[in-house]
This record gives C-alpha cells, sequence and structure tokens, in this order.
C-alpha cells in the first residue's frame, strides 16, 4: 500500500492474519477482512499485538492507492498489498490459494478465490488457518493460544 516491493519477512514481523481477496468483491472479502480487523482490536484489547494483511488476486483493478483505502477502513494496521499479476500469482502459490477472474464485463467481473484466512508467525510461518465461517471472537481465541505458546 506504500508502492514498495516487499517480501513476508517485511510484513510478518509478529503473529499475522494473511487475507487473500479483491477490493471489488461484492460480499466475503469486505465480510472477512471486518472480521480479521476485529480480531486484532479484542487482542489489542488484552494487550496482545496481531498483525492483518490483506493480498490482493485483482491487480488489474486493485492499485496500491485502491487496496490501501480498503484496507484502512477496516483497521489502520491493517497491510494492503499488491503487485504485478506475476508477483500475485507467487504470493498465492506460496500460500496454496485459489484465484480465477470470471469471464464477462471486463470492468465489474468476479474473482472466484479461496477464503481462508492464515495465522502466521514471523519466525516460524503457518500456525493455523481459519474458515470464513469462524466468528472473529474465536479467531481472536485461537490466536492468543498460538501466541502463547509462541512467546
Amino acid at each position: 500500500e506504500t508502492g514498495e516491493t516487499v517480501t513476508d519477512a517485511d510484513v510478518i514481523t509478529k503473529p499475522t492474519l494473511v487475507y487473500f481477496g479483491y477490493t471489488f468483491c461484492p460480499d466475503v472479502c469486505p465480510l472477512d477482512s471486518a472480521r480479521n480487523a476485529q480480531a486484532a482490536y479484542i487482542l489489542e484489547e488484552q494487550g496482545l499485538d496481531l498483525g492483518t494483511i490483506f493480498i490482493s488476486v485483482d491487480p488489474q483493478r486493485d492499485t496500491v492507492e485502491v487496496v490501501r483505502d480498503f484496507t484502512d477502513n477496516f483497521h489502520e494496521d491493517m497491510i494492503g498489498l499488491t503487485g504485478s499479476p506475476e508477483q500475485v500469482k507467487a504470493a498465492s502459490q506460496a500460500y496454496k490459494t485459489y484465484y480465477r477472474a470470471v469471464e464477462g464485463d471486463p470492468e465489474y467481473y468476479l474473482v472466484d478465490h479461496s477464503t481462508q484466512t492464515y495465522l502466521m508467525f514471523p519466525e516460524t510461518g503457518f500456525a493455523t488457518f481459519f474458515r470464513r465461517d469462524t466468528p472473529a471472537e474465536a479467531v481472536a481465541e485461537i490466536s492468543a493460544c498460538f501466541m502463547a505458546q509462541n512467546s
């Protein structure tokens, strides 16, 4: 969201929820991003620092500015990432996510994509994932347990 090229080591500097989606998503992505932000706020109230990252799977429309505005609506510290189609594909493959633009209107197309959120740690990487039906309170509670184990 700053226009700089980053690696996972640059942005996963603390326990972090990582989500792949797109800003033009009509329903799932805003709800999941809000849930992840809410989990971070719940833990913040408990004195725990949980990061949140949104990685766009729609580099055609999701410019640096669009992604920054999108993530700022959910949490002031949520990091928004976008890039070239090749960079997005590499990130998606690293996390074994799926996405595919749906043929149709060239401006208002949808993107099919996986919807799990990953809990990542800077030292150890993947800890667990959350399905989209997991409520924010459960994401916060489970994340706190993993954070206690990794401290």
